[in-house]
């Protein structure tokens, strides 16, 4: 599976060497256990620092959750524009090749789902840091998606960008429950059927 965080946003100074392996053990251990299960201790303990060199850098372990979800943002955009990038003027093609991306990945093994997915159910409360960067996330790809439709030409370009988005999601989760085999394996087919029907219409 890619590496899905940490990179450092471009108007940031290069984290110290501490701050570097602390989000690197989070990242690992918020993707795959879940953001809530992992304590402070555990996270300080594999990465092999203190206690108040992570507090240095993060302020909270909210702060921390946030920025692990910031380096997951940048990566989940520079795999959607590559696929944008690899079909220049042809929206419907740069669905598929996103969708049949994230079909495969939730065929793997340690298929988690989405990081942003996954912390929003995590947090309920709109305010919390981790949620507020998951909303963010999710109403990007939102208007993309509805932007895109209406690139295609599609008469009801909001709808089918929400049934795009939903047909997104749903992968996420599926993959998680079935694996192998299971139906978020045909997201990128789904998808393209959806997107034929509404070009009818």
């Amino acid at each position: 599976m890619k590496s899905i965080e940490p990179t450092i946003k471009a108007n940031d100074a290069p984290p110290p060497r501490a701050a570097e392996r602390i989000l690197q053990v989070a990242r690992d251990l918020f993707y795959r256990q879940g953001i809530r299960a992992i304590g402070v201790d555990e996270i300080v303990r594999r990465a092999g620092v203190t206690k108040p060199s992570l507090y240095r850098s993060f302020p909270s372990k909210d702060e921390l959750a946030a920025s692990y979800l910031r380096h997951y943002d940048l990566e989940f955009w520079e795999r959607f524009d590559e696929a944008v990038n690899a079909h220049p003027g042809d929206p419907r093609a740069q669905i598929v090749a996103f969708l049949t991306r994230v079909g495969k990945r939730t065929q793997r093994p340690d298929y988690r789902g989405c990081g942003m997915t996954n912390a929003a159910v995590e947090y309920p409360e709109h305010g919390h840091p981790a949620r507020v960067v998951s909303e963010a996330n999710k109403q990007e790809l939102r208007r993309r998606l509805r932007a895109m439709a209406a690139a295609m030409g599609a008469g009801d370009a909001e709808t089918l960008g929400d049934g795009l988005l939903l047909l997104i999601e749903g992968a996420y989760i599926s993959g998680q429950l079935f694996g192998a085999g299971g139906p978020a394996q045909s997201v990128a087919r789904n998808a393209d059927f959806l997107i034929e029907a509404s070009l009818k219409k």
